[in-house]
Order: structure tokens, then C-alpha cells, then sequence
């Protein structure tokens, strides 16, 4: 299929500048767009010309929202968990060419599970970071139980995973979640400057650095671990509650099953 047009794929030199563009929904992702992001970042991967990707949003408000769940609740309302499942990958587990990830806003549910399949993470002062899915009943599916608590302190993960609520710039940098903070219009200032020092080292020397380092924390178990147990939670009563809820903005009623 073509890559639909809200995802940009720009070349400057050897630094691919992957961008989400739609930013009139708060760069929610829709089912194509998640195939889009993957078909953009296999051409980065297969361009040995091509050394650094910068991954980041249009507009000033979001890097993404996460799933759009105006069409993910009716696979949830509807019992098509699998579909709902397939949306949700580990995002960049097998590209090993360094991603730079340039953060304008809100970075949450689907956003923040691929900020965590990044390496280098630059952020506006006004960004935030969060995983909200527990709120509706459900749970990040991406990866991100595997990953976040290898990447911040256990404490940190479990706050960003059992509340549902955000954190600011500032406390990312702080509990180590990104590299820099900067004014919003810095921001791909610095992310390029960023992607020009990796370019001045050998290429081949640091896809190779980071594919020892992921392949050593051996994710792949937990990854299958994450898929198995998470389908209780999608298949539960909750899960077609939440979605529901958030669709016809009320409090969501949980019943624990």
C-alpha cells in the first residue's frame, strides 16, 4: 500500500526526517498511519546511505496522542481485540541505526511506547509524557512493560503505568527518560545537531553498538509475555467500557472483569 500522506519521510544528507502530520488530531495514529510509520522506517533501515533517523511531529501541541480511539473502540466495543493487538508493535525492535526522537508536546499512550523504542530523545520545555491507558481500562501493549522499567527507575515506571498520569519535561530529564530539553523552537535545531555529531562517527561501528546492547537485554520474552497476558485485558469488560466511555466523554464504570 502507499504510505499515507500524514507520515512525511524527508532525506538531508545521511539523516532521515520521519514526521507524523496531523496535527489538527493531536497526531493521534490511525491503523494505516502505524503501517506507514513501519514502511517508513524499513526504508530508512535498507538505505545504507542513510545513517540517522530523526523521528518527531508537526504542529506544537503533540508528538502523538496515541491510538486514535475513535476507530480503535469499535474494534474494542465490537470483540476484534486481535485487530486492536496487531496495532500496537515494538516499535524499531530490529532497526539498529540510531533514532534521534524530537518531542513537541504531549508524548503519550501510543507516542510515549515509541519514544521508548528510541535511543537519543530531545524535548520542547513544554512537552509532556504519560501513559493513560489504565484510565479506560486498558494497557500499553507496544512494548512498554518491557521497556520502561530497563529505562527509568522501577518506581518511575510503575507511577507512569498504575496512575495514568503525566510527567513534564523537566521530571523526564530528571529520572533520565530524555537527553535535552529545549525551547519549542530549538527543538529540530537541536535534534539536527544531534544527528550531524552521530554522522561524524562510522556508521557501521554504531548500528552495530546498539544492536550488541538491544540484543543483549533479550526483550523478545517479554515482549511475548506483554502480547499473551495483555489479551485478558483487551478481552475483558473493561476494556469495551473505557474506549466507550472516553468516546462519549463520561467517566468510565469498571467492573474488574
Amino acid at each position: 500500500m502507499a504510505r499515507p500522506s500524514e507520515i512525511k519521510f524527508e532525506k538531508k544528507d545521511h539523516v532521515a526526517i520521519i514526521t507524523i502530520d496531523r496535527p489538527q488530531a493531536m497526531n493521534s495514529l490511525t491503523a494505516d498511519m502505524l503501517l506507514g510509520i513501519e514502511d517508513a522506517f524499513k526504508e530508512f533501515d535498507d538505505d545504507p546511505e542513510l545513517w540517522v533517523a530523526i523521528f518527531t511531529a508537526s504542529g506544537d501541541k503533540a508528538f502523538s496522542s496515541g491510538l486514535d480511539l475513535k476507530e480503535a473502540a469499535p474494534m474494542l466495543t465490537g470483540g476484534d481485540q486481535l485487530g486492536f493487538a496487531d496495532w500496537t508493535k515494538r516499535q524499531f525492535s530490529d532497526v539498529f541505526k540510531p533514532i534521534i526522537c524530537a518531542v513537541n508536546g504531549f508524548c503519550i499512550a501510543g507516542g510515549m511506547e515509541m519514544l521508548l523504542g528510541t535511543d537519543l530523545r530531545i524535548a520542547a520545555e513544554h512537552a509532556t509524557f504519560g501513559l493513560g491507558e489504565v484510565k479506560w481500562g486498558l494497557i500499553p501493549l507496544g512494548g512498554t512493560h518491557i521497556r520502561l522499567p530497563r529505562q527509568v527507575p522501577w518506581a518511575i515506571a510503575m507511577q507512569l503505568l498504575l496512575t495514568g498520569k503525566n510527567i513534564d519535561a523537566k521530571r523526564a530529564y530528571e529520572v533520565g527518560l530524555i537527553n535535552e530539553v529545549v525551547p519549542a523552537d530549538q527543538l529540530m535545531t537541536t535534534a539536527m545537531d544531534w544527528a550531524q555529531r552521530l554522522c561524524r562517527n562510522g556508521p557501521l561501528a554504531m548500528a552495530t553498538a546498539k544492536e550488541i546492547s538491544v540484543r543483549a537485554l533479550e526483550l523478545e520474552s517479554g515482549f511475548v509475555l506483554e502480547k499473551a497476558l495483555g489479551q485478558r485485558v483487551l478481552a475483558s469488560e473493561d476494556a469495551k467500557e473505557g474506549p466507550r466511555a472516553f468516546a462519549e466523554k463520561r467517566p468510565a464504570e469498571f467492573k474488574g472483569r
